[in-house]
């Protein structure tokens, strides 16, 4: 099951790009144990699990970290595992005893992995910030919005997943690889205003070409060009068209019945993408979505109906590729990307709090007698 099959992952329990991407390398197939605050144990029925899509296919086991027992459980399960994974601030799991001098003295092969927004130097590693102030600093949210208007935040998408989670999970898979041919772990600095950055590579190259203008809203990716944009239909629902190339807006006018219309301004003679959006926005005011869809869906067009979460897993397409599935009683999206042979899939709902910890304690090696010491010492959870 999964391409990393056989992989054992630690992830210190944390909020938004780190359970994202122990939520992705479980999907792979790696044995993902979450080390949950033993606060945070409240029990629970397994078979009502939380409604948490980043949270699904781990282990979970309840740990005091403050608690040199609790502590020394989480080295000794170092010992055995290939990669760790933490989202705090800088320094905060040295302080604990377990940063990556202390467990790679246990683990010299162990790959380490930290999520961090600013990164683990520079004058901003040791303040707060969430995703909208990551892809800020980054240059990435000033290009997000229409021409006018203040930037507009692309829910925490290209921050805490995309520049977080995502390359967070693509640098542990890289150290893992290495690993296996160096014998050497490593650590693994993922931060989230690092990775915003690099999602914005096409724009560097398309500035330095003079092909991106600054001000939002005015180029061709940006809603300023009327052939990339999205547009409101009769019954106040929203299509979205993509018709960059010459071929394809061909048949956008084609089809749309402005085909024949001389009067229309070159494609790209960008002084009139303003007056050729506003024809475009009353020609499909003209008609509702599924009209709309009924013309250009199956087409060249570059055409899709916005679709609400709800219709986004009815959608034929999307039921036909699997993209939706339900897990514990919860519909949410299905492992990505696909593999032909080692085929990946979730390994469960997410767990609660500790609800694993007598299994996971066992497999290190311990007793009955010595799991209830330590849960007795509060220790573990």
């Amino acid at each position: 099951m999964g391409p990393l099959q056989g992989v054992t992952i630690i992830e210190l329990a944390g909020i938004g790009p780190g359970p994202f991407a122990g939520m992705m390398l479980s999907d792979m197939g790696a044995t993902v144990v979450r080390v949950d605050r033993a606060g945070a144990v409240r029990g629970g029925d397994p078979a009502d699990p939380p409604k948490d899509s980043l949270g699904r296919g781990r282990l979970s086991v309840g740990v005091d970290l403050k608690h040199l027992d609790g502590l020394e459980t989480v080295l000794k399960m170092v010992e055995g595992a290939d990669a760790l994974m933490e989202g705090f601030r800088p320094g905060v799991t040295e302080r604990l005893g377990i940063g990556p001098e202390a467990c790679l003295a246990r683990n010299p092969k162990l790959v380490y992995g930290r999520m961090t927004g600013w990164g683990q130097d520079g004058p901003y590693a040791s303040s707060a910030g969430h995703d909208i102030n990551y892809i800020a600093l980054a240059g990435a949210l000033e290009s997000i919005g229409r021409a006018g208007e203040a930037p507009v935040p692309p829910l925490n998408l290209v921050g805490d997943f995309g520049g977080g989670g995502m390359f967070l999970a693509f640098g542990m898979v890289c150290a893992l690889f290495e690993a296996e041919r160096s014998g050497r772990g490593q650590v693994v600095d993922a931060a989230m205003v690092d990775g915003a950055a690099t999602l914005m590579s096409m724009f560097w190259g398309l500035k330095a070409m003079g092909f991106w203008e600054p001000g939002r809203g005015t180029n061709m990716l940006d809603t300023g060009a009327p052939f990339y944009e999205v547009y409101e239909c009769s019954d106040e629902k929203f299509v979205s068209i993509g018709s960059i190339e010459p071929q394809f807006y061909a048949e956008l006018l084609e089809l749309s019945g402005l085909g024949a219309d001389d009067t229309l301004p070159a494609q790209m003679d960008r002084a009139k993408w303003p007056e050729t959006k506003e024809r475009f926005a009353k020609l499909f005011k003209t008609k509702p979505r599924e009209e709309w869809c009924h013309i250009m869906e199956h087409t060249d067009v570059c055409f899709a109906p916005v679709l609400t979460m709800e219709e986004a897993t009815e959608h034929p397409h999307n039921v036909a590729r699997g993209v939706f599935t339900n897990v514990g009683g919860m519909t949410q999206q299905s492992p990505a990307p696909r593999f032909s042979r080692t085929e990946a899939e979730i390994q469960g709902p997410a767990a609660h709090p500790g609800q694993h910890t007598n299994e996971v304690l066992a497999k290190l090696g311990l007793d009955e007698a010595q799991i209830a010491s330590l849960r007795e010492s509060g220790a573990v959870a």
